[in-house]
């Protein structure tokens, strides 16, 4: 038992935590209520009016369908029968499709809509312009009960809708161009909206293209340089026809909304604008990649780093690679496309693809870290898996190599970076080694005099290295007396260095034949076994 008269404050210490104890083990035998789970998502809205963006595209295009009982469920009702809705909905489309001149950008895809424009966080001004005035319908957002929150033109707009439609103006293709082009239409569209649509393309074109014939003229006047002259002519051809291409297309796409193309129109036919313009800066950046690259290719080849500039050329692969892929997710989110899906499917695809491309990886490694290792470049007469020749060029999987015989041999990237690779391009010296075999019957005197003619010849010659150089009788072999030449060429060029050896060698034998002495001749020796039974006395064994 605990002395709790005697130490109070350990008495009332203990006492707490068995309280605590008690309380903890109670609290523990009652049952803890489930937590509330969250409300689940309200279902998309199969009419897509979760956006102001939404609910004018999709109004649009189901009156351009001749759906207006479909069309009429993007209006609020405001007790109107389905008649008159329909009906209604036909005006609104018509005012959309000649008055609203804004891009249609502008309209919010946000479910909350635009905050910033100043109106009510469940409102939305859609900006018609009818003559010299600018209209302001509203979009209004409910609270459907199958649907959730949506966007639907507002009734007070809708009531609006007759009266503008009646006293609605003509539009300023009207008003400028000739009624016998706007009266008479091709495809959906009036003459005079398809030549207005050519002049959007034509104008731009056609300025743009006779800037681009002033560039080279003012590089020309202004760039003294001659090497950098040529290097920015040669980036602006390539990127020339691209460029102006992709003005244009930009210059064309802000017309568009002023040509009068209804709403269904403009957003099918902005999305195939802006694919082409996306395909058009595909094209842009890939030639101007390639030019970057083949620039830094030039001064690495001026600046004798070969390694470097096959290292650059590798680059320029991989650059291009991601620029392509690059431009085939811009593409597919243009195409409406979800790349995320796009990328859960690649990467599931990935994981089976990569498994069968282990090799293709490591190839790919290996490339890298045989140029970045700077063991070969592109140029380089190396030897690979025993086969001699020149390095024509380094891919993203394999080294090609000339060989001697003129063939081409593919070795993969990964088999060289795990394996040997001789590089007799980076050597700064080649080895000269030849033993010369003199007959028996030499004189010491005719030896001594060859010896001295030898190393004489090596001291006096510029090519060689004096260093290390050496000419040693090394042996009285069975058929010859051998001597060795042992020297460094001071070359890296081989051609040059065969010349030299040639040179060297046909002194090495004026030399011997001037001392007396001569070269060895190589002789056999055969020995004939008799037959037993012709000469049976030699085959007999001694007693």
């Amino acid at each position: 038992m605990f002395e709790i008269g005697r130490r109070p404050h350990l008495s009332a210490a203990v006492l707490c935590v068995c309280l605590f104890g008690i309380c903890g083990t109670v609290f523990a035998q009652v049952p803890v209520a489930p937590a509330q789970k969250a409300p689940p998502p309200a279902p998309a809205d199969p009419l897509g009016r979760q956006s102001p963006f939404g609910t004018i595209t999709g109004f649009s295009s189901a009156v351009h369908r001749h759906e207006l009982n479909v069309a009429a469920r993007y209006l609020q009702a405001g007790g109107r029968s389905p008649q008159q809705l329909e009906s209604l909905a036909e005006d609104l489309s018509e005012l959309l499709d000649r008055y609203f001149t804004e891009r249609l950008t502008a309209l919010s895809t946000s479910p909350a809509g635009d905050l910033a424009d100043g109106f009510d966080a469940n409102r939305e001004p859609i900006h018609l312009v009818i003559g010299d005035r600018q209209v302001d319908l509203f979009l209004r957002r409910v609270k459907d009960p199958t649907a959730g929150e949506i966007w639907l033109v507002s009734s007070d707009s809708l009531t609006r809708v007759p009266s503008l439609r009646r006293s609605s103006p003509d539009t300023w293709i009207e008003r400028i161009m000739p009624s016998s082009l706007v009266d008479r239409s091709y495809a959906g569209l009036s003459l005079a909206q398809w030549i207005l649509w050519a002049g959007s393309f034509l104008v731009p074109l056609l300025f743009l293209g006779g800037l681009g014939r002033l560039v080279p003229f003012v590089i020309r006047r202004r760039t003294v340089d001659v090497t950098k002259r040529a290097m920015l002519l040669s980036g602006w051809n390539r990127a020339r026809w691209p460029l102006v291409a992709g003005l244009t297309l930009l210059a064309h796409l802000a017309a568009v909304p002023l040509l009068g193309f209804s709403v269904t129109t403009r957003l099918d036919y902005t999305r195939v604008v802006l694919i082409a313009l996306a395909l058009v800066i595909t094209l842009l950046v890939w030639r101007l990649v390639g030019a970057m690259f083949q620039q830094a290719g030039l001064m690495a080849m001026r600046r004798g780093r070969a390694s470097a500039r096959s290292l650059i050329q590798l680059g320029e692969r991989v650059a291009k690679v991601l620029v392509v892929l690059i431009a085939m997710f811009v593409v597919l989110r243009l195409a409406g496309v979800d790349p995320t899906t796009a990328l859960a499917g690649v990467g599931i695809a990935g994981i089976a693809v990569a498994l069968g491309a282990q090799k293709s990886v490591e190839n790919l490694l290996g490339a890298v870290f045989l140029l970045t290792d700077r063991a070969l470049a592109v140029g380089d007469f190396c030897r690979l898996s025993d086969r001699d020749g020149w390095v024509e060029d380094i891919t993203l999987r394999s080294v090609r190599l000339r060989t001697l015989d003129q063939t081409l041999l593919s070795v993969p990237a990964g088999l060289l970076s795990q394996g040997s690779i001789e590089n007799f391009t980076t050597r700064q010296k080649i080895l000269l080694q030849s033993v010369v075999r003199l007959r028996y019957g030499t004189t010491c005197e005719q030896l001594e005099t060859a010896l001295n003619g030898m190393r004489q010849l090596l001291a006096q010659h510029p090519s060689i290295e004096q260093e290390g150089s050496r000419v040693r009788l090394t042996t009285f072999g069975a058929q010859s007396i051998e001597i060795e030449i042992f020297a460094y060429v001071m070359t890296a060029d081989y051609l040059k260095f065969l010349e030299i050896r040639e040179s060297l060698l046909l002194q090495v034998a004026r030399i011997i034949e001037a001392s007396g002495a001569a070269f060895a001749i190589p002789t056999q020796f055969i020995y004939m076994r008799p037959e037993a039974d012709e000469y049976p006395h030699l085959m007999a064994h001694p007693s």
